[in-house]
């Protein structure tokens, strides 16, 4: 077999297949939650996201020898039966961390928090809750942060401690079992310890949070401010629970096209070392793909009261989470049901661009604001 024959099933909403693959062989493209074994029997290569499920089930008794994951997260590769077959398998850490800390400052500016002296609780610090934490850093707003897989964090402090923050951003990882497992890690006892006035962005797993006992509590009354951007399960989400709170978003945190293109490029460098192709980057696969054009000029604020708003008015302009919330709350309003809308909204989703491909040329602002927005990435 040549390089070019190799025969790679792909989920359909991964972007620049073509571009990052296309000279491999032939490209088949499937949508990634219905995916069947049926549809792997002649393939060699398996390219997913989070929705498919990849185990022996799906796998068994197929020439797939390598299975890549555009995305972060490993909860949904049963990694340990992959390697037992010899089956090479290579997710994307840190591709999209970037897009998610950037929903978390639009989530505030949205929602009208000013995080400037107020402090962080962060759960989770990996690759995003850590790109968070230098954010902060960089912006001198105090963060304290609960990761029992890295206790020498400078900021590590107890669940509690984290959950009694003014913003709680939850980015940990589902983990099932073992010493630390991080399902319903915020059950019941945990979510009646965020205070009142305080603010809930989830944007990591949805069963880190127990979904039914956070609904219960909101229903009772909202004591605090409560960002979702990821459900228990998805797409099956709890409409009562999304009509509960203040900002619901499809699972799109890390949806921006620098992050979707920077997860296709690390998993065909990674299908490159497990298969012993010729580094991708040196055949100058991928090339100016992601490449931005010149930055694109923000608009001058208008009618801004403070200089949060001025500066909440610009991010918006950038990328404003409350459209997303409404195209949510309307698919669940719809005929569609809702797991299929749920997914379509993704599917579907509008390109978005990061902050670093916009400037501030045209914009009118003191120096410590324009210190405080080129620390959030722009230039």
């Amino acid at each position: 077999m040549t390089v070019s024959d190799l025969r790679i099933v792909a989920d359909e909403n991964i972007p620049a297949l073509e571009h990052y693959f296309g000279d491999l062989g032939t490209l088949v493209r499937v949508p990634g939650r219905t995916l069947k074994r049926e549809q792997l029997l002649d393939a060699d290569v398996l390219l997913v996201r989070s929705v498919t499920h990849v185990d022996e089930a799906l796998l068994a008794g197929t020439p797939v020898r390598f299975v890549g994951s555009c995305t972060i997260g490993t909860d949904h590769l049963d990694s340990t039966w992959l390697e037992s077959q010899g089956i090479a398998w290579s997710a994307a850490p840190g591709c999209n961390a970037n897009s998610v800390v950037e929903y978390v400052f639009c989530a505030l500016a949205a929602l009208g928090i000013d995080w400037r002296g107020k402090r962080f609780g962060i759960v989770g610090c990996g690759n995003v809750g850590g790109l968070l934490q230098q954010r902060l850093q960089a912006l001198e707003v105090d963060c304290a942060v609960y990761d029992p897989w890295l206790p020498d964090n400078p900021d590590s402090a107890d669940l509690d401690t984290v959950l009694a923050q003014d913003v709680i951003c939850l980015h940990a990882p589902l983990v099932q079992g073992g010493l630390h497992p991080s399902r319903h890690l915020l059950g019941r006892e945990q979510l009646q310890k965020i205070r009142a006035g305080a603010t809930l962005i989830s944007a990591g797993r949805g069963a880190v949070v127990d979904c039914a006992a956070l609904r219960e509590l909101l229903r009772a009354g909202k004591r605090f401010t409560t960002a979702l951007d990821v459900w228990e399960n998805e797409p099956g989400i709890d409409t009562e629970l999304l009509e509960l709170v203040d900002l619901g978003t499809p699972h799109i945190a890390g949806y921006s096209l620098d992050g979707k293109l920077a997860g296709t490029r690390m998993i065909r460098a990674a299908l490159s070392r497990a298969l012993l192709l010729p580094d991708p980057a040196a055949a100058g696969v991928g090339a100016n793909r992601d490449q931005g054009a010149p930055p694109k000029p923000l608009a001058q604020p208008t009618g801004a009261a403070s200089e949060f708003a001025a500066m909440a008015e610009l991010l918006l302009q950038i990328y404003d989470p409350r459209a997303d919330d409404r195209r949510l709350r309307a698919a669940a309003g719809g005929d569609q049901p809702l797991a299929q809308a749920f997914d379509r909204l993704r599917r579907e989703y509008p390109e978005r661009l990061e902050f670093a491909h916009f400037s501030l040329d045209q914009v009118a602002l003191n120096a410590e604001l324009r210190r405080q927005l080129a620390a959030l990435g722009l230039q």
